[in-house]
Order: structure tokens, then sequence, then C-alpha cells
């Protein structure tokens, strides 16, 4: 495990009371200003395990969201809602960030200010892949889009751990009583740590030393099915062929049923031994829990630097070093793949350099090697003109041509025409965002829905001119066992 305990960590936890009392005082001051305000106080706290954390949150009812690089050793973990964002439509992004703004105007900040990446007040969420409102089942109690504030966020970076607590008082006043406001977060974080220590967060914790047996999975239903597969594909392939679009994306959906129910935690915990150079993510709502590990950064801004990655082109993995490294070779030099590459490489060239006064971009591909499966990737990176935000970022790149194809509006319309499944959040950007709008945002690839004893998965595959509809269901197959190893064995 990357992520480390410090020896520099406060050696008591804060207790409820403690930080019922930190904020007691700004919530009592911020009441009679005439509008909502936000209070927020930051304490440092020894250092905690996210995945443990995810589990003893969802244990108390707290619908968290977790967001953890374990290689970078980074982590965080939202519980509680006190303040949400659901913006609409085609200005759903910027409506984001000029409400985030509006409710920061005037907050009221205290605690520890330790410059620290993802600490103090942030918003976190995603946004589905498309603008319009989820229908499917598989997305039920999932907004299209969503970004919260968090009641409660523990943000752990380099070996430490902080905690910040979030309430935002109404223009009429702290819903009536301040005191009742601070001790309904306070409780929250009680609740919390009770799990964390002897309920399901501490069965998190042990999972990865002592793991139970993993359920049994059978698939339940495919969308489509390999006939309807081939079919698309070959029309897909027939219309990039004739010069209508560079690139397409397809994506399916895998449905499983286990012999027992599925746990989150102890899923994620797999993802983070096997997948930890990616971004793990996960989200509940309503008893769901929306759950990946991505490979794909779609931006990170710190101030006017950023960075973002083309990830495109695939293939799979041998147990044989020698035939792993002969795959690898033949990625690099296959012609389709790096044909559907350099689709995404020019559209965030594209992009991004009216934004930027440095734009760097990588000569060439390269092989990242994943767990389960091998990708071309460039790397880009760059500083812009004028401070825009991450948001802003989001908004031009997504969907890049690596999720939705390219040109961008007219791939759009030959996904509805031929997936005839809902994406809901599946290859939507997913991540959150600072007070000075700074964040990351990634692609929620190699993920699914679970619930209970079912879960559903979502692959897609770049389609162009000389796609193979076997190939390209093979190639999805990979990535989808990325994240169904993660849940259990799949019944063959």
């Amino acid at each position: 495990m990357t992520l480390r305990t410090s020896d520099t960590r406060p050696a008591v936890e804060p207790s409820a009371d403690e930080l019922e009392r930190a904020l007691r005082p700004l919530v009592d001051g911020a009441g009679a200003r005439g509008r909502q305000v936000l209070v927020s106080v930051t304490i440092a706290i020894p250092w905690r395990d996210p995945i443990a954390l995810f589990g003893a949150a969802r244990a108390a009812g707290g619908e968290p969201m977790l967001w953890l690089q374990p290689g970078a050793g980074f982590g965080l973990v939202a519980i509680g809602t006190a303040w949400a964002l659901r913006p609409t439509g085609p200005g759903r992004f910027q409506q984001a960030a000029l409400a985030w703004r509006d409710l920061l105007d005037g907050a009221r900040l205290a605690g520890v200010s330790t410059g620290a990446r993802g600490t103090g007040p942030l918003l976190l969420g995603g946004f589905g892949f498309r603008a319009e409102p989820s229908t499917e089942p598989t997305w039920r109690g999932f907004e299209r889009d969503r970004l919260v504030l968090p009641s409660l966020l523990v943000s752990i970076g380099d070996g430490a751990a902080w905690l910040t607590a979030n309430v935002v008082v109404p223009d009429n006043g702290a819903e009536g009583d301040g005191p009742a406001v601070t001790r309904r977060v306070a409780e929250l974080w009680a609740a919390v740590e009770g799990g964390g220590r002897n309920g399901a967060g501490e069965a998190a914790w042990l999972a990865a030393d002592r793991p139970a047996a993993p359920a049994t999975l059978r698939i339940s239903g495919l969308q489509p099915g390999p006939g309807e597969w081939r079919a698309s594909v070959g029309r897909l392939a027939g219309a990039v062929g004739r010069g209508r679009a560079d690139k397409v994306v397809l994506a399916r959906r895998v449905d499983l049923v286990a012999d027992a129910p599925i746990d989150p935690s102890v899923a994620l915990r797999r993802l983070e031994v096997t997948a930890p150079e990616s971004t793990i993510f996960a989200l509940t709502r309503h008893g769901r829990t929306f759950l990946g590990a991505t490979p794909e950064r779609l931006a990170r801004v710190n101030g006017r630097t950023f960075r973002t990655i083309a990830l495109a082109g695939s293939i799979g993995r041998d147990v044989d070093p020698a035939e792993d490294e002969r795959l690898a070779a033949e990625l690099l030099a296959s012609a389709k793949d790096r044909e559907e590459h350099e689709v995404v490489v020019a559209m965030l060239r594209r992009t991004l350099a009216p934004l930027a006064e440095e734009l760097e971009v990588a000569p060439g591909p390269v092989v990242v090697t994943l767990r389960h499966v091998q990708h071309l990737a460039t790397e880009v990176r760059g500083r812009l003109h004028q401070r825009a935000g991450v948001l802003s970022l989001v908004e031009r790149l997504h969907p890049t041509p690596a999720v939705g194809g390219a040109p961008r509006e007219l791939a759009l319309e030959l996904i509805r025409a031929e997936e005839r499944l809902d994406r809901g959040w599946y290859a939507g950007p997913l991540g959150w965002l600072d007070r000075h709008d700074d964040g990351e945002f990634v692609v929620a690839i190699r993920s699914g829905v679970v619930e209970d004893h079912r879960a559903s998965l979502f692959a897609g595959c770049g389609i162009v001119a000389d796609s193979d509809p076997d190939r390209e269901w093979a190639e999805s197959v990979i990535k989808l066992d990325a994240v169904a190893s993660a849940l259990g064995r799949l019944q063959q």
C-alpha cells in the first residue's frame, strides 16, 4: 500500500465535541448576514486509511465519495452533503463554476492553513457523459450532473491528514438553530469514527491482508449482444472509411449477478492493489455505488499550469514477459491503433493551443502497462495565458475522441444512433476543485455501478476504418475484466 502513516501526525483524534466547538462561533456569526454563507473549519488529524474511511461512511449513511491515487499517496473522502449543485444543459460547466464562486464569496474559513493540495472546502462529484437526463434504471439515484460540498472532507497526502467540516448557513439563519446545525455535523463525524474503528471500515482495512473468498459472478445481460455489436462496428467503420468521421467510440454494458452481496470497499481494496497507477474512485447514492479505476486524466490545473493525457489504442497482457513485450511492440507498431491515438492528440493540441502560452506535447506515444491492458499514451502539459480554472478546461475537452470520437458532434450523433444504451456517468468527467478553482478531473472509464448482488460494467472501443468487430469485442472484454476481477470471480 502506497499511502502511509506519518511519524508527525497528531496523537489524538478530534472528538465530535471539539469539532462542534470549532464550528459554533463561525456559524453563529454567519446567520445575520442576510445571504447564505459557507462556514468551513480545517483540523489536522491522525492519518486515516481512505478505503476504510469510505466503508465506515457508507455504513453511517453518509453517501461518501472516494478519490484515491495510491501511486501519488493522495486521497480524498467526502462524507455527507452541506451543499449540492446540479447544473443542467449545455452550459453546465460554467454554471457550476459561477455558483461555486458565488458561494465562496464571503465564506468564513478557519483552522489549519496547510496549503496542501486538496485541503479546505472542495466541490467533488461529476458530470454525465451527456447533458441530457438519465432514463435507464442502472443510473437511478444518480443525477446527470452533481457536485457536492461535503459536510466532512478528509484529505490525505504525504503521510498526513486533515479534516474539513463545512456548513452552509442559509440566508434566513442557520436553519433556525446554529447549535443544531453544528451538532448534526459533529454527530456524523462520531458515527463515521465509530464505524472506522469497529465496523465496515475495519473490514475494508483487513481485506487486503485477509481477503474473503471472492464472490462468483455470472453474466445476466449484454447490451448490445455480439451480433448487434458486429453490425454496429461494421456500420461505424464504414462511416469512417467513407470520410464521414475520423473515429467513433462504441460502448457496451455487461450486467453481472453474484452469489453473495458485493462489498464496494473490498472491491476498492483490490483495485488499490491491482491498479496503483490509476485514479480509484467511488460514489454512493441511495445504496448504489459507482466505482472504478481509471488511467485517464482529463485535466489537472494548478494556477496557470495544466496537465492532460491522450490515452487511446489498446492491447492485452500476457503472463510470459517475452510475449508481453512482443504485444507492447505490436501495439506501438499498429497502424490502426496509432491512427486512433493520433486523433486524440490532434484534438488536444488544437483545443489547448489557443489557451496556452506554453504547450508541451510529447514527441510520440509510449506504451503504458496496466494489470490487464496496455495503452498508447501521450502526455500533454503547459501553462495557460491566464488563470482559467479546471472546469474551464473540462468544458473544452469533454468528451475527448478517446471516449466520444471526432469530429465531436458527428461522433456523438453516430453514438446515439448505434449504442442504444445510457452511459450515465460512464466516460463522464469525475473529480474535484478547490476554492481557487484548481483541481483535477478524470474520465470515468474502467467503471461500473454496484448494488447488493448486482453490477453493471461499461467499456468502449475506438472504431476507425479498419476496425475488426471481433478484435474490438475482445478488447472490450479485457477492459471490463479490470473491474470485474475486483468484484469477484467470473463464471465461465
